[in-house]
Formats: structure tokens, sequence, C-alpha cells
């Protein structure tokens, strides 16, 4: 059992509504210089995880920052492209196989909205996500000692081909289980829309609201490391988002996360082992700013520890419900649409 608080005692408080933030009473296990994270963020930009190539360095000047950005496509469209709202021809043919937007315009620009310029941390432009190691890149093992699962999700995206053998064979995401783009977590990073974040925190939870796609993240907060570090869960218990505890250093609260789903791994753009964890930094920099970092440790994947840094920036609310309904009713006609090629190969109409 988790040595902590109910956390029913704290709402009774102070109420788990945006007023929340002007709660002054502070928990035994929080400190008392416990940074205010409750608060509606963001965290949309067109930077990425890695740094582009013919990029060497992580801060940029305003002006590289805006080049940069000029250069930068994103889901498949150029931002020539993005640029240009033409309406789309419904009685339009479907694209040749093999064109430029085959498979690539399951988004036209009129949906996407990943922020319009790069990621600002600390009031500096950044190319990368990654700020270590220095180079910006994933520091992968040519030769993982463990082997994740390729469900070929990503070939999918690109041609629209893929596995339609059953439900579970779409993604996760298709599915409307969990949002695209690891927007959860943990290495929680802004996507294509909808990178909006709500963020309640009481005496002893603290609470991650995702827009992307009605994700929440449920976070026990603990007096030290040592007491947090105590009440993970058993290594048998293997949730989405995984296993989260947390603890204050200072104005910076400090999540260590293992045990994550399987699945979700085999499908996220930072996957980790059950060996693995994610040690996650949330520190209040300024009144409209919470800088965070996202360490991931897992040697049969990663030849050495390493290191994301973005921020979320304070928003106008509220978090709209998020209506994935793709799995919902789209699905049927994806399996459908599936056995009636199965039948046609087969000579049966």
């Amino acid at each position: 059992m988790r040595k902590t608080k109910r956390l029913a005692a704290k709402i009774g408080t102070c109420g788990l509504v945006l007023g929340l933030a002007a709660c002054s009473t502070i928990g035994t296990g929080q400190g008392n210089e416990r940074p205010e994270l409750t608060g509606i963020w963001t965290n949309a930009s067109l930077t990425n995880l890695s740094r582009p190539r013919g990029v060497d360095k992580l801060v940029l000047s305003p002006q590289e920052a805006q080049m940069l950005a000029a250069k930068t496509g994103v889901a498949g469209i150029s931002p020539e492209e993005a640029s240009d709202n033409a309406v789309t021809d419904p009685d339009a043919p479907p694209p040749p196989k093999g064109s430029s937007d085959f498979g690539l315009r399951g988004y036209n620009s009129f949906w996407i909205d990943p922020g319009s310029s790069l990621a600002r941390v600390r009031g500096e432009f950044r190319s990368s996500y990654i700020i270590e190691p220095s180079n910006g890149q994933v520091p992968r093992l040519k030769e993982p000692k463990v082997k994740l699962k390729d469900h070929g999700f990503g070939r999918r995206y690109v041609t629209g081909i893929g596995d339609a053998s059953g439900p579970e064979a779409l993604p996760l995401a298709e599915r409307c289980l969990l949002g695209f783009g690891n927007t959860a977590g943990p290495g929680m990073m802004g996507t294509l829309y909808n990178s909006t974040y709500q963020f309640v925190q009481t005496d002893d939870h603290v609470m991650i609201l995702v827009e992307m796609a009605h994700d929440a993240r449920i976070i026990p907060t603990f007096a030290s490391k040592k007491e947090a570090q105590a009440n993970h869960r058993p290594a048998v218990m293997k949730p989405w988002f995984g296993d989260s505890v947390g603890w204050y250093e200072g104005n910076t609260l400090v999540v260590e996360t293992t045990n994550i789903k399987p699945l979700q791994m085999e499908q996220s753009s930072i996957p980790i082992t059950q060996d693995g964890k994610f040690i996650e930094r949330f520190t209040r920099h300024s009144d409209t700013e919470i800088v965070y970092q996202f360490t991931v440790e897992d040697s049969n994947l990663y030849s050495r520890p390493w290191t994301a840094e973005l921020s979320f920036h304070a928003t106008e609310g509220p978090v709209y419900e998020y209506a994935c309904h793709e799995g919902n009713y789209a699905m049927e006609g994806i399996l459908a649409g599936a056995r009636k090629k199965e039948r046609e190969a087969a000579g049966n109409n």
C-alpha cells in the first residue's frame, strides 16, 4: 500500500479547481519552497527531440531560430504547403499510390497547430530538446541488448498499408487508447496539435491532464527521495505511463518512473525496457514558465543516460475534451475493408 494521505482529503480542503493555485497550505511532505505548478500550460513548438542535420549548436539566435523554423516540416507537410490552406475537393479521387500526398495527408494544414516557433527555454531558442549528449542525438546502442517488437507503424503512416488482421493490430493512438507523439510521456513533448496540459497540485499528489488525447498522469509525492522510491508499486504492476513517484528538491518537483506497460514502450518514440527508468524535473522558472527536463536511463537500449529539456508556458484554458473517434467509428470500416480484400484475393466476392 502506498503510504500517502487520501487525495480526497486535500481536495476537500482546497477544491480541485483552478482556484487551487491560491491554496497556501503546504503538506508536510512538500517542504516550504515547493514550486507552484497548478495551472494550464502548453509545450507546443517546432523543435524536435534530436538536432537537425547541419545544425551544430543547441542555443540559436532569434534570426537563426526563425530560419530553422521556416525550414521545418510537420507531418510530411512542408512549410510552403502548410501556408496554403486551399479547400480540398471532396469529390476528388484518392491520390495515386506512391504520390507525394499518399499516406502523408492524414492531416491537411488546417488541422495542424504545433506552434509557430522553435522551443524557448529560459528565453533561449533551442535547436533540439536533447541537451546531453551535446551533439543533440539519442545515444542508441548499435546492437541493443533487448529488442523491442517492431509493429511497423511508422511505415504504415508513410505508405497507408498496414496490418488489419484485427483491432489489436492497429496502433494504440489509432485505437484512441493513448495520444500519439509521446504527449503524456514520460518524456512529455508537444505534437501536431492540442499540446495543452492542466496541472493540479495537492499536498500529496500532482495530476497532469493531457489534452492529447484524454490521458491523465496521477503522481503521488513524498517527503524524500528515499520514501518515494520505497513506495514504488510491485514490479509486476506495469500501468500505462508507468509507476511514477515524486518528491521535491527545493523549487523542483522530481518524478521517477519505472515499470511502464511494455505495449506502450513498443510504440513509444522514447522506449525503455523493464530495467530502465525516467527521471523528470519540473522547475518553476517564472510566473509563465515551467522548465521541464527528463533523463532516460536504460543500458539495454542506450550507450549512456541522456537528457532532454523544454518548457511549459502558461496559456489560457480551458482544456477541451479530445474526442478521438477513429477507434470508435473507423475501426469497423478498416476491418471490413480488409476482410473484403481477403475475399477478393480468394476469389470470393
